[in-house]
């Protein structure tokens, strides 16, 4: 037994001594556990790094359905030519990523300056001159535009004739007078050139005639085949003619190749000295031959008054007959300011409503200088996201868009071009239409719309460092859903007739920019929408600023934080939901959840409970404020004899989570602007009331942006940024709430008589001091002062404030 035992236990001994075999077994299962565990986390790595490389693309990545815009360049042959460089005074170019470009530069003899200044070229406030505006445009077939510098007046005309394959022909011609002669027989000297890019295929070479004098240009590229410029005086004595052929490095360096060029020579038979350009300057290759000229210029001085005239040929347009110059030039050009005189009026009606000729002759000049600073822009635009360590490069693409100001904003900017639209759309519907379409093309896959576009050398050589990138998670205004809403209302016939099409290929990109908006920019709290952007760490802004709400400096929460919840936007938001609605249900795709959407957010009891102030019975935003900030100088250090670069701002009270009502101003009307109070609602009467105050926003002049009683009331944000929307009168703010006023003194209730009053008068001031400041100034302005009505900021400012057109002519 006990044998047994003893067997027993030796056997059990045995059995759990392993085998070689067993031990190869557990070797291999335990490989094929760790290479498992190797493979499982290698395949989690890859999958990381594969999704944050897909995060790190979506932003520069394009919204992936049909493109919008079908039809371009020679697809559009009567827009395939136009005045669409709007940064220069004068130039004409095509709607091609790489066009030829054409362009005019000026000076006078005595006082041109070494370091350039006195040549003009770019639009510069700089320059100081008199006035420049285009007084007649149809964005099709001609423009008249007047240049006063220093009381000389340059007249540049154009017209254009279809013909061919390629465009067809046009016509330039320069006159130069001078106010009531007093400059008459002053040299001026005028520079006509041609240029391409780097990338234009093709080639260009200057036309020699007799003594080397250049009587134009001859050339063929990709886009334009072949075509000669021809350049003739038509009235006047030439003093001195010269020319240049060179290679420039870019198209934002012609006038710097022009100053490098300049040189000094003696007339023949006289000791009169001239600045005359020096010829042929094309330098040689690696392999010794001529490199081929990108650049050329043909300068003429002559003595005031005097005038040229610059010819287009194309070679495909074959059975033109009579030649686009002399007098047929002048009969056309007189045709077509008729038939523009004709359009005007049938359009905005504004003889038959009784406005004397002068004041008809500003509308003309506001809408055509909106109308003739569409431009054509293509390239990259730099935007970055949270997942790209830097800025990283948009795709290339083209851009046709109206611009704010030829001297300072001479590019593209989202919510200012839905401000356009409501005037391009009313002047010509198939303009605006395909601006629309080049906009939303820009849409990335994500649903976002960069809200500054820089496509261009020259584009870009206008913007500050800091303003380049575009950041993903930041919005701008969702101004189109208006456009849309406007031009829905007055060409709804047309749309349905003509452009459906349009409408449903747009729908999606609708549907998605929406949804960007209803999901990045939303609050902590249902219903809330705070704007990103605002920066909650800088010391060094009273207020910091809310770029992406459009509205720059309006003072907001002192203290940037998830708790913020903007008025503005929630009412944005509310109106584009029901612009949605009614566009989906034209299109046949009706969707209840924008009609559900609209309802939720103007609710006027949930409005009212979000932002409301029971302290001052207006709306206002809610966030971490205090208006205990000031800024101060740093003080200098310890035996330091030189005074602190900065000043920095200074808490004397800590924020507390409240109502930012201390700041009356645009954004409390939001809910008004956007029609979203009931019109039986106690509120409207008195944002009413708030309206007609002096003490707060009315003025002689228009509404002012911050109310007088406002701490931050023309504040400055940091000690060099001026107060910008503190208490200025702003024409697009001010269209919205006159458009507002209409709507409510047209609608049954206890406060239609008060809203009529108001429409009135205010719509009456803006009109009266708009064009009192164009005669005084000479141009119409960014925005106006709030004591005198005085023009304020860039000018000409040719967006938004062009709707003075529609103020006069009762459009809304």
């Amino acid at each position: 037994m006990a044998k047994s035992k003893a067997q027993d236990k030796f056997t059990k001994a045995k059995n759990k001594i392993p085998n070689s075999s067993d031990i190869r077994k557990e070797s291999k299962f335990k490989m094929s556990v760790l290479n498992t565990a190797i493979t499982t986390a290698c395949i989690a790595i890859a999958t990381w790094f594969s999704y944050k490389g897909y995060l790190e693309t979506r932003v520069n990545t394009p919204y992936d359905v049909e493109k919008l815009v079908t039809a371009s360049g020679l697809d559009i042959p009567d827009r395939y030519w136009g005045t669409y460089r709007p940064g220069v005074y004068f130039g004409l170019k095509t709607r091609d990523p790489h066009s030829l470009v054409t362009g005019l530069m000026w000076y006078f003899p005595h006082l041109l300056r070494q370091d350039g200044s006195g040549l003009r070229h770019w639009c510069e406030q700089a320059d100081k001159l008199d006035r420049y505006a285009w007084l007649e445009h149809d964005g099709r077939t001609f423009g008249v535009q007047e240049i006063v510098d220093n009381s000389v007046i340059l007249n540049t005309t154009f017209v254009k004739r279809p013909g061919g394959k390629h465009g067809g022909d046009w016509t330039a011609r320069i006159a130069v007078t001078s106010e009531k002669q007093i400059r008459d027989g002053e040299e001026i000297s005028l520079l006509f050139y041609t240029a391409t890019d780097e990338h234009t295929k093709g080639w260009i070479k200057a036309s020699l005639g007799d003594e080397k004098h250049i009587t134009g240009v001859e050339g063929n590229t990709q886009g334009l085949g072949t075509f000669k410029i021809n350049i003739n005086i038509v009235q006047g004595n030439m003093e001195e003619h010269s020319f240049l052929t060179t290679v420039t490095p870019g198209l934002s360096h012609l006038k710097e190749s022009v100053l490098q060029n300049f040189r000094v020579a003696t007339h023949k038979g006289s000791m009169k000295k001239h600045i005359v350009l020096s010829g042929e300057q094309v330098p040689l290759a690696v392999d010794g031959k001529k490199k081929d000229a990108n650049f050329i210029v043909s300068q003429i001085t002559g003595r005031i008054p005097f005038s040229i005239e610059v010819s287009y040929e194309s070679g495909s347009f074959i059975n033109r007959g009579n030649k686009l110059v002399g007098k047929n030039y002048e009969h056309a050009l007189k045709t077509q300011r008729r038939l523009f005189d004709d359009k005007f009026e049938e359009v905005f009606k504004l003889a038959a409503k009784n406005y004397a000729e002068e004041e008809i002759k500003f509308a003309k000049m506001a809408l055509s200088n909106m109308i003739g600073s569409i431009g054509y822009f293509y390239g990259t635009s730099q935007v970055q996201s949270q997942y790209t360590k830097g800025p990283v490069p948009y795709w290339k693409a083209a851009l046709y868009t109206a611009v704010p100001s030829r001297s300072f904003f001479p590019r593209g900017f989202l919510w200012d071009e839905g401000f356009h639209g409501l005037l391009i759309s009313t002047w010509d519907l198939e303009i605006e239409l395909d601006i629309i379409n080049h906009w939303f093309d820009l849409m990335n896959v994500e649903g976002w719309i960069p809200r500054e576009m820089i496509l261009s050398q020259e584009a870009l050589a206008k913007v500050p460092e800091e303003f380049v990138t575009q950041i993903n998670t930041n919005a701008n205004p969702p101004m189109f859903f208006l456009t849309l809403q406007f031009i829905l209302k007055h060409n709804q016939n047309e749309i349905l007739e003509k452009h459906f099409k349009f409408l449903d290929r747009l729908y999606p990109r609708l549907q998605t920019w929406f949804n960007w908006f209803n999901t990045t920019q939303t609050g902590d709290l249902p219903s809330t929408y705070r704007w990103r952007g605002r920066d909650g760490t800088t010391n060094k802004e009273l207020n910091p600023k809310t770029l992406t709400s459009g509205l720059d400096d309006y003072p907001r929460a002192s203290h940037p934080n998830v708790d913020e919840r903007h008025v503005d936007l929630r009412c944005w938001i509310a109106a584009a939901a029901d612009i949605m609605y009614q566009i989906s249900n034209i299109i046949n795709n009706p969707n209840d959840k924008y009609q559900e959407t609209y309802q939720y957010l103007s609710d006027n009891n949930l409005l009212n409970k979000l932002h409301w102030s029971p302290n001052t019975q207006t709306y206002a935003d809610f966030g971490l404020h205090t208006d205990k900030v000031s800024l101060r100088r740093q003080p200098s250090p310890p035996r330091s004899h030189v005074q602190s670069s900065e000043m920095i701002r200074v808490v004397s009270e800590d924020p507390t989570l409240k109502y930012v009502d201390s700041s009356f101003g645009y954004v409390s009307l939001f809910p008004y602007i956007l029609q979203i109070i009931d019109p039986e609602s106690p509120q409207l009467g008195k944002v009413l009331e708030d309206l007609m105050n002096p003490n707060l926003l009315w003025t002689t002049y228009g509404l002012r942006s911050l109310a007088k009683t406002s701490p931050l009331y023309m504040k400055y944000n940091t000690e060099h940024d001026a107060p910008y929307w503190r208490g200025a009168i702003w024409m697009n703010m001010n269209y919205l709430t006159v458009r507002a006023t209409h709507y409510y003194s047209n609608i049954d209730g206890p406060y239609q008589e008060k809203a009529k009053t108001i429409y009135l008068n205010l719509r009456q001031n803006l009109i009266q001091n708009i064009m009192k400041q164009y005669k005084k100034s000479g141009y119409i302005w960014e925005n106006y002062g709030d004591v005198h009505g005085d023009g304020k900021g860039s000018h000409p400012f040719s967006g938004w404030t062009a709707l003075i057109v529609l103020l006069m002519a009762e459009i809304y």
